[in-house]
């Protein structure tokens, strides 16, 4: 048996002790349930049991293999209900901040878009009644035949056509906007064209008396701007396997046995079984506005005339005579009825008897006679020029203008400025049909001085054909004269042009581009003109000197030599005065095409 006192010393063991716990030794800590303290944060002891996969490796300053006690009390609780909170109200912020910000610059993008529609619109003004599409892509064209457009100055032509060619094919669309169109019957209404596929637009002429007036306006200019395109591609060929336009000189083929190389970088040269014409002939568009119905007697004029300078410039000069002659039938068709005998059908002259002469006749007798001396047939050039300039002298004046209006307040200025800023302006009045007679105004005048200018160019020339050699001494006198008549009408129209540039109204653009080219050609003409005569008459001072060495002349040559130093003096200052006015004049120029710049339309959404 045990001994009874290891009973009672088990039962002493298990006994409470009779005394309270000491309080002030280790008090206990009271948690507060309405806040989280600090002890939540960073704890001495670790409560929860150390796993490996609780803690993060990277950034821990101790290895795992370190004991626990080095670095449990370091130990922290990153992810708190604070944090939890504050991350997720950062995240609901920065998604509605970026919402937002998405939602500004969408807004900021249209508003930049909707401002540069309304810029090109008010530079390049469109009929209302065009869809939007329609009116947006003859925009494109018009911006990209600019020669500024593309910083290597060298236009994109197909890209330009093409996009006449989509403008043409959905003005004739009568689904788009060519209703009330009437198609030719019999037309084929399929046209190939430069990387696009077949489109709607006609060959022939359409009747457009069923469209405004504003319409068959911006018609015309797509058709005229199609024909521009066209004649600049009329050289060229389209690959159809890599859609690329090529100058037809590159291409290989037999119809080319040698192909000049492709430019440095360029892509390589076509087969000409994968090469079709880059574009339509420009006949197709220039036939379709001459024998369509609806349009003006000067657009008719002027595309009849640009044919037929496009047709001298591809060497049909027979072809473009008939064409000048189509376009003095245009001009005389449209005179009053009752007036007859106003030109010579046959010459072109304009009849000393003229009742009535409009500005559409003048300019298609002045285009035949350019015609003429171009190729050389001045006879038929000079009786052309000086009926028209017979015919201009006898204009009648402009009438009285108006009172000027006075000067508006600041108030109407404002409202004027945000009327033009809010609202879209006008599509512009109709210009004149060239059927009137025309006004002796400040531009005739300078017309005027053109056609002066042209006809000392011709005598001038002429006499140049009959100074060839031989020639005797009775024709060289003749053909001074004709040298001095001809500087004599350069000098003035020279003088006309100068005095009409400087007094015109600085509002009249055109004619101030008139009077300056005038200006411009007078003076080179003038140049020319009397450097020629110096080098020939030092050629024949010389000549005359020679003579008199050898001894022919014994009697008369001295007195013609003499006489012929005196007039080399003269030329000789006249150079002098010739090259001093061409600085004045170069001066003047400069200036007009400096203010031509800041006068030109534009500004802020192409405000005035």
């Amino acid at each position: 048996m045990l001994p009874p006192r290891l009973s009672i010393a088990r039962i002493i063991l298990n006994r409470r002790p009779l005394r309270p716990p000491n309080l002030k030794c280790n008090p206990p800590g009271l948690r507060l349930f309405t806040q989280n303290s600090q002890l939540l944060l960073v704890s001495r002891t670790s409560p929860r049991p150390e796993l490996p996969y609780l803690y993060v490796s990277s950034g821990s300053p101790f290895p795992r293999t370190a004991p626990s006690t080095q670095y449990q009390g370091r130990l922290a609780r990153y992810l708190t209900t604070e944090k939890k909170q504050r991350i997720k109200t950062e995240a609901k912020l920065t998604v509605k901040y970026i919402f937002y910000f998405h939602i500004i610059a969408g807004f900021a993008l249209v508003l930049v878009w909707l401002v540069s529609v309304q810029i090109k619109e008010r530079r390049y003004q469109t009929p209302p009644e065009w869809s939007f599409r329609t009116r947006n892509i003859y925009r494109t064209a018009r911006i990209m035949s600019e020669p500024n457009f593309n910083p290597s100055g060298v236009t994109e032509w197909p890209q330009v056509g093409n996009n006449y060619w989509v403008a043409l094919s959905r003005l004739e669309d009568p689904s788009v906007d060519g209703k009330d169109l009437q198609i030719p019957p019999g037309d084929d209404h399929r046209v190939y064209v430069v990387g696009i596929k077949a489109l709607g637009f006609t060959r022939n002429g359409l009747d457009l008396l069923s469209k405004s007036e504003e319409w068959r306006r911006g018609y015309y200019s797509v058709l005229m701007g199609a024909a521009r395109a066209a004649e600049h591609l009329d050289e060229e060929v389209r690959d159809t396997k890599r859609n690329i336009t090529f100058p037809k000189e590159h291409m290989i083929g037999p119809s080319n046995p040698r192909p000049k190389p492709v430019p440095h970088g360029a892509a390589s040269p076509p087969l000409e079984e994968n090469c079709v014409p880059a574009s339509e002939s420009p006949h197709t568009f220039y036939t379709k506005i001459l024998t369509s119905t609806g349009f003006s007697t000067r657009q008719r004029l002027d595309a009849a005339l640009v044919y037929a300078d496009w047709l001298e410039f591809k060497g049909l000069h027979e072809t473009a005579e008939e064409m000048y002659d189509w376009g003095l039938d245009i001009a005389m068709g449209a005179l009053p009825v009752g007036v007859n005998n106003v030109v010579d059908t046959q010459t072109g002259i304009i009849s000393n008897n003229a009742a009535y002469v409009s500005n559409n006749l003048l300019k298609a007798t002045t285009a035949m006679a350019i015609h003429h001396a171009r190729n050389g047939n001045l006879t038929a050039a000079l009786p052309i020029f000086l009926s028209v300039l017979r015919a201009k002298k006898q204009l009648s004046l402009p009438p009285i203008p108006d009172a000027p209006k006075a000067e508006p307040t600041t108030m109407e200025w404002v409202m004027s400025l945000a009327k033009s800023i809010l609202l879209t302006p006008p599509y512009p009045p109709p210009p004149p049909s060239g059927d009137e007679a025309p006004i002796h105004t400040p531009e005739a005048v300078c017309e005027e001085a053109a056609v002066m200018a042209h006809v000392g160019e011709i005598l001038f020339a002429s006499s140049n054909e009959d100074s060839k050699p031989p020639m005797k001494e009775s024709k060289s006198r003749s053909t001074s004269r004709k040298q001095k008549s001809g500087l004599s009408w350069t000098r003035d129209a020279v003088d006309v042009s100068e005095s009409t540039l400087t007094s015109m109204d600085a509002a009249d653009l055109d004619g101030r581009q008139t009077c300056a080219e005038c200006l411009r050609t007078g003076m080179d003409n003038w140049s020319a003109m009397v450097r020629k005569m110096v080098r020939d008459q030092q050629r024949f001072v010389s000549t005359k000197e020679d003579k008199v060495g050898s001894g022919r002349g014994w009697f008369w040559g001295g007195e013609s030599t003499e006489e012929a130093e005196e007039d080399e003096g003269g030329w000789e200052r006249e150079l002098q005065l010739v090259d001093e006015r061409m600085g004045s004049v170069q001066r003047l120029l400069e200036n007009e095409e400096e203010s031509r710049k800041q006068r030109k339309p534009g500004g802020w959404l192409g405000l005035g």
